[in-house]
């Protein structure tokens, strides 16, 4: 059902391949998409962007690359095997228009979804149930699996599209689903409480900024990590106590200090993070950006009967409490710049370059 009149292309960006920047052609005649039974179409408002929009289009999910996330961020990783360059170890279907994060308005409808639904404001769940299994940890990610946000239009099942009722903006709308979806699944895996004194590492970007917030909300004490020159702006966002990612953690902190680490980063660092943490304590981790590649004493690990805690697929809950968190007033958004989508390398460029807190948005076209 379309009451409205839609124009037949639109502007988008498409990663045509692996490797550098690039590989992202900015386009104003691709065709816009329809919905399919039991979908909905989108007129973006907005869409920010994500390290695994970095990490997709580099191909540094691939087990045949070792490096972090920035060292291929220019220009690719040449060990790249195509086979398993996405996060879920599987092959992207290309061109593909990228974009996990997504706000904006359905103006149509597939078969068998209310036309009701027109009109909607609505933010996309990333994360999503694949539709061909009901394995729960078989999910697609929106911008992957499916083409996604970077785009003035786009599809998506009509129970992926959560309607948001609000007074921000589209720009502060999309700076919320990937991050704070990410940053709230991994507090719920470890079940953090009230009290108990957890360490996020990464703490300036958006998944970390995120869980600073929501650790707040729960009423833990929360220890930021970041570059020194973000520091006041950590502790502003809530944070009980920030440090400098240069600095001795064990010196600062002290050995069995943590019962919960929110880990973003990895690297060379990994190691001295099951020694802050207690006996019992939890370790959540959903990102690499300094090497996925760490050494691990298994002994630490079975000794202090530590639990460990990847986190990639989200129950539908987490995005359900994030809306209501957001409609509730209870996080805010945190918006560092927005770009025109047509200035997407730019945008990425920046966003690489690290010298920002939150997140960067991109604002398509109003009309092609």
């Amino acid at each position: 059902m379309n009451p409205h009149k839609l124009p037949q292309t639109m502007a988008g960006v498409q990663m045509v391949g692996y490797g550098g920047l690039d590989k992202l052609h900015y386009q104003e005649n691709l065709p816009v998409p329809h919905p399919a039974d039991g979908e909905v179409l989108i007129k973006v408002g907005a869409a920010a962007l994500n390290n695994t929009d970095i990490n997709t289009r580099i191909g540094w999910y691939s087990k045949g690359v070792s490096g972090d996330t920035n060292s291929g961020g220019s220009h690719g990783f040449a060990t790249v095997e195509e086979a398993d360059a996405t996060w879920s170890g599987g092959t992207l279907q290309l061109p593909r228009i990228q974009g996990a994060d997504c706000c904006g308005t359905i103006v149509a409808v597939g078969a068998n979804v209310d036309p009701a639904r027109i009109g909607e404001r609505v933010i996309v769940r990333p994360m999503q149930q694949s539709p061909d299994t009901t394995d729960a940890f078989n999910c697609i990610t929106f911008g992957s699996e499916r083409d996604g946000g970077f785009a003035q239009y786009c599809t998506v099942r009509a129970s992926e599209s959560f309607p948001v009722d609000c007074a921000l903006s589209d720009v502060e709308l999309a700076s919320f689903p990937c991050a704070y979806s990410t940053a709230e699944n991994m507090l719920e895996r470890v079940g953090l409480k009230a009290g108990e004194r957890v360490l996020i590492t990464g703490a300036s970007g958006g998944v970390g900024s995120a869980a600073v917030q929501l650790a707040k909300r729960r009423g833990a004490y929360v220890i930021a990590i970041c570059g020194a020159e973000k520091i006041e702006q950590l502790q502003q966002l809530g944070a009980d106590q920030v440090i400098s990612r240069s600095a001795d953690l064990l010196a600062e902190l002290g050995s069995d200090s943590l019962e919960v680490v929110v880990d973003l980063v990895a690297g060379p660092q990994w190691p001295v993070l099951l020694k802050l943490l207690c006996r019992g304590g939890r370790y959540a981790v959903a990102g690499a950006i300094a090497g996925p590649l760490v050494e691990l004493d298994v002994r630490t690990l079975y000794l202090k009967d530590l639990s460990f805690f990847g986190c990639t697929y989200q129950p539908r809950l987490v995005f359900e409490n994030l809306v209501g968190y957001i409609e509730r007033g209870e996080i805010r958004p945190l918006v560092a710049k927005t770009y025109p989508l047509a200035d997407i390398v730019l945008a990425q460029q920046e966003f690489m370059a690290k010298q920002f807190i939150g997140k960067l948005v991109l604002v398509p076209p109003a009309e092609v």
